[in-house]
């Protein structure tokens, strides 16, 4: 038996890439512990035939009479969509509806951890970080900064660094200063403002 033949080839990239794609792309959009994707060839054909049965509709009018040769372009299109681009599009779709409230609920966050949830918005804020020594570090997360991801131990880079007076406030940035970076070993509480 030759595996490498096209058929069994074809086989199995029609039951393992749909999957994987979409794999891939919950994994770049959800922060966590690297796959290890060796051990993941049954999840890849579990979410390959979801696919497959989400787009039936579909397979089932192109594979009909004479469209292949008919409509080669929509033929062509359609595989690849059916191959490449919905199963890049199901994460993306899951994570909406898991973030909608009515269907939310019933669902554990994808998103484990808090750090990872705020940050990832990416919409800016004022920030004090309360560092273990007892200091505070006032600031301005902005499009310029960054927050690492899980499994990333948490660091933060604000791109604008301010002095804060005995209230809390923040009175001026920093002159000069070109950001800071804090790291996790140091943070013991963030506080964010509008």
């Amino acid at each position: 038996m030759d595996i490498w033949s096209a058929d069994k080839l074809a086989l199995f990239l029609i039951f393992v890439l749909p999957g994987f794609i979409s794999m891939k792309v919950y994994d770049l959009l959800v922060p966590g512990e690297p796959r290890d994707t060796s051990k993941s060839l049954l999840d890849a054909i579990s979410y390959s035939t979801l696919n497959f049965a989400a787009l039936f509709w579909l397979i089932g009018f192109i594979q009909t009479g004479d469209f292949y040769h008919q409509h080669f372009v929509w033929y062509s299109l359609s595989v690849v969509a059916i191959m490449l681009v919905v199963p890049a599009c199901w994460p993306i779709l899951f994570l909406r509806l898991s973030g909608w409230r009515p269907i939310g609920k019933h669902f554990v966050h994808p998103i484990r951890k808090p750090w990872d949830y705020v940050f990832r918005k990416r919409t800016p804020f004022w920030i004090i970080v309360y560092l273990k020594n007892g200091d505070k570090i006032g600031g301005r997360f902005g499009l310029n900064s960054f927050a690492s991801s899980n499994p990333a131990d948490e660091q933060i880079y604000l791109e604008e660094v301010w002095i804060l007076d005995d209230k809390d406030r923040f009175l001026s940035e920093v002159e000069h200063s070109r950001g800071i970076i804090i790291m996790n070993d140091e943070i013991l509480a963030v506080e964010l403002f509008e």
